[in-house]
């Protein structure tokens, strides 16, 4: 079967695990070995590629490569929830059909001209029903054009998981036998099997028959070393070491439990935000200032923002738990309420004079109720930065 494949119009084989990673790279998708030799088993076996993981690792991009990369025709069937079958499959064109019902009548006036009785002339009328249910009122999409089109393809089915299973049970004859069923017409079945690629972000559980007919690859976000790989071929115009602090912040980000994780074509973004707003050096001001180019949400916000602070003045000691008030419960911390009255206590702390001038929110002071944004913290975020580069 293998010694079969011929190269077809506009249809570039990968010769080799190698060759994958050679013409993905030139097309600017830098592949590790295993996604390699699974592109590659794909492009050989003909079976449909299921690619899950989070968002924003790569998976839609790879069908895109995966197209450039062979010179055939990418289709993509964009799934979501309540999607009719008829978006995936096939619709036919009702208003060409009336279109050329009117345009007919005369000739269809000639047909039922002798017709001795009604049914007669409905019988004649719907003899002519395969005239208007054939292919050429049939308006394929994406499913139907990638088995029956000319052109070979790379048919990308994204977010899968997004789709009720009603759509996901008429996948199973398309990607077992690279055919589709049309009642009124017969089975269309590909004289050149397509690519088909599959997306899931994992949203639900994708069926056992779904993923039988498939290869099946887990995309996570790639290392320290790869990702930067990816940040250099996409040319930002961030300097390198630059860059390779960046991704080592995005990293950290990831760590959190955030609601979105920043995904790599984020990282890029924030990259090219930083060169265009020409930053020589990664301190916490400027990157608290666009962290919203990776992180979406407001609780994610001030989780990043924290992380950041952190980083900034990685010495800073933070309590783990707050002071306890030591009103006689057992956790007392000193507080002499037998020798002081309360209302002197407070008073005393709020004599003037207290404060010298250099306290922080002090009269004369340089305190605005605004936080510094030089400074320690500044310099002590780019010497960690310095150090991990």
């Amino acid at each position: 079967m293998l010694d079969d494949i011929a190269d077809q119009p506009g249809d570039k084989p990968f010769e080799s695990v190698e060759e994958v990673i050679s013409r993905f790279g030139e097309h600017g998708y830098i592949a590790d070995r295993r996604l390699a030799t699974t592109v590659y088993l794909q492009s050989r076996l003909d079976k449909p590629l299921l690619l899950e993981g989070p968002a924003g690792v790569g998976k839609t991009e790879l069908a895109k490569t995966l197209a450039e990369a062979t010179g055939r025709k990418l289709l993509r069937l964009q799934c979501y929830e309540g999607q009719d079958e008829s978006k995936a499959l096939y619709e036919w064109d009702y208003g060409k059909q009336l279109l050329y019902t009117q345009m007919l009548r005369d000739k269809i006036g000639e047909i039922i001209a002798d017709a001795p009785d009604l049914s007669t002339a409905i019988d004649r009328i719907g003899a002519q029903d395969s005239l208007f249910f054939s292919d050429r009122f049939l308006a394929a999409r994406p499913l139907l054009e990638a088995i029956r089109g000319d052109q070979p393809a790379v048919l990308l089915v994204d977010e899968v998981d997004r789709a009720d299973e009603a759509l996901e049970a008429v996948l199973l004859e398309c990607l077992a036998e690279f055919q589709v069923s049309v009642p009124e017409v017969g089975t269309y079945t590909a004289t050149t099997p397509p690519y088909v690629v599959l997306t899931s972000n994992n949203t639900r559980d994708l069926s056992a028959a779904l993923k039988r007919r498939c290869l099946h690859l887990f995309l996570d976000y790639p290392d320290h070393d790869r990702e930067l790989e990816i940040v250099r071929s996409k040319n930002t115009g961030l300097p390198e070491n630059l860059a390779e602090q960046l991704v080592a912040v995005v990293r950290q980000l990831r760590a959190l439990k955030l609601r979105k994780a920043p995904s790599i074509s984020e990282t890029i973004d924030w990259a090219r935000t930083l060169a265009v707003l020409g930053a020589d050096e990664l301190g916490s001001d400027v990157l608290a200032e666009t962290v919203n180019v990776v992180v979406k949400y407001e609780r994610d916000l001030h989780q990043a923002l924290d992380v950041i602070g952190h980083m900034a003045d990685p010495n800073r000691e933070i309590p783990q738990q707050l002071p306890a008030h030591g009103h006689g419960h057992g956790h007392g911390h000193g507080h002499d309420h037998g020798e002081a009255d309360g209302r002197e206590v407070r008073a005393a702390k709020d004599a003037p004079g207290r404060h010298d001038e250099s306290y922080y929110g002090a009269p004369g002071s340089s305190g605005s109720g605004q936080r510094p944004t030089g400074g320690q913290g500044h310099r002590s975020f780019s010497s960690v930065t310095r150090r991990k580069s």
